[in-house]
């Protein structure tokens, strides 16, 4: 049983620096941060937990390529205590009979959690420490906090593509041909932008990108020498209790440079037929999911395409909810609605053969999932996207990309939203791509 300890006028603002500069001599950490968003427009079922949520230091780490779900729950029942850590796109294989045989840079585990020294509560700022440890020793800890801002230069990074942008045209138009020929409905395209000998401060650019995104769901992981750098506005899926929720994102729209502007492209984008198929698509795809371990008729779609502002994009917002009775493991949940349909396609299985056909890199965490399990079952997890990924080992840098494709999709279109979706990450890597 973890011993609990509160401290008063913690602001998040701080933390969050007294946590990147804790990363330096940490191997593993992860810091869940929501930027206040609650606080900046309503959102619907509790969408925020906490201001800040961390694990610090690994007691102990479960790392499986094989049986994933059933080693995280045997792990769970005999542990009883937080987990953090991430779910592999790749997980896909394991779930369904599939592989992946594309090029693979960073060699990441299906998945991975670690049980931490620390665990960091933070909301209004009141933070909560649940550690085995003493309180002189927990207050040890809190006072070695440090709130000196990071310092260094933003690094220049020259990507490439492993698609061009006239192969990425090439290609979205043989998936519309597999769209018209029915053996799919939707289908999420991605591409790789990537560098190699790359040496980078992850620390210094993940403070960046969360200041200039300032998202729901960003995300900083350090997992020994893999850095996960996240500005994610999606929720994949949350459980409280018997309360299941999903927030799939389809439809997105940049920012405008006027209030004016802003609600021109709202407006656009609330009316944009090829989006709200789109987005309906994928909540069908979700209440199948989530039906396989709800109780009977409790499956609801709680808000239809709702549009959300962030500080970069508008994005189009769908809630669907579910409950479960108390004899429904949590990994089963899990097991059953991933990987996720906003980052698969319609019908999933047929969408995730066709991924691996057309797409030239392994996944990996990108389009996985990173969050944090409850010593209860509870848990919380985002859509990695929008997302840095660092391999300090063999310095390799990767930025995935991509969208949904309808038979209505442009795919001049689509290859200049992935531009949008990307550009927070480029201008934070002084990169400035010639599309």
């Amino acid at each position: 049983m973890r011993n609990l300890f509160k401290y008063a006028d913690i602001t998040a603002t701080n933390l969050l620096k007294a946590l990147l500069n804790m990363s330096l001599d940490n191997e593993y950490i992860s810091i869940l941060t929501s930027n206040s968003f609650d606080k900046k427009q309503p959102l619907p079922l509790n969408y925020i937990n906490y201001d800040i949520i961390a694990g610090v230091g690994a007691i102990d780490v479960l790392k499986s390529n094989a049986k994933s779900f059933e080693s995280l729950k045997n792990h769970h029942n005999i542990k009883k205590d937080w987990l953090f850590g991430y779910l592999s796109y790749d997980l896909k294989n394991e779930v369904e009979n599939l592989k992946s045989q594309n090029h693979d840079a960073f060699g990441v585990n299906n998945l991975l959690f670690f049980q931490p020294k620390y665990v960091l509560l933070l909301k209004d700022n009141q933070l909560e420490i649940q550690t085995f440890e003493s309180k002189v020793d927990c207050n040890k800890f809190v006072t070695a906090f440090s709130f000196q801002k990071l310092e260094g230069e933003a690094p220049t990074v020259n990507f490439n593509q492993r698609d061009t942008k006239e192969s990425y045209i090439e290609k979205i138009e043989n998936i519309k041909s597999h769209i018209q020929k029915g053996d799919i409905y939707e289908m999420n395209y991605c591409q790789e932008f990537y560098a190699e000998q790359t040496k980078l401060n992850p620390e210094l650019v993940f403070a960046d990108i969360n200041r200039e995104m300032s998202t729901p769901f960003s995300a900083f992981l350090k997992l020994e020498k893999q850095y996960v750098l996240s500005g994610s506005p999606e929720r994949f899926i949350k459980k409280s209790g018997e309360q299941i929720i999903s927030q799939p994102i389809k439809g997105t729209r940049k920012r405008g440079g006027s209030t004016t502007e802003d609600l021109k492209l709202i407006e656009d984008l609330l009316k944009s037929e090829k989006d709200i198929s789109e987005n309906i698509m994928i909540i069908d795809l979700v209440r199948n999911d989530l039906s396989i371990t709800a109780s009977k008729a409790s499956v609801k779609v709680n808000e239809l395409c709702k549009i959300y502002t962030f500080e970069k994009v508008h994005q189009m917002i769908s809630t669907i909810s579910s409950k479960i009775s108390e004899d429904i493991h949590f990994a089963d949940v899990l097991s059953t609605t991933f990987p996720m349909g906003s980052m698969t396609g319609a019908p999933k299985l047929k969408s995730m053969e066709l991924i691996e056909k057309f797409e030239t890199f392994k996944r990996g965490i990108f389009s996985g999932a990173v969050g944090y399990i409850t010593p209860e079952g509870d848990f919380d997890f985002s859509v990695v996207i929008r997302t840095i990924l660092y391999n300090l080992a063999n310095e390799y840098l990767s930025i995935g990309v991509g969208g949904a494709i309808t038979i209505k999709s442009d795919s001049l279109e689509e290859y200049e939203e992935c531009l949008i979706k990307a550009k927070p990450l480029f201008e934070a890597l002084n990169f400035n791509i010639d599309d």
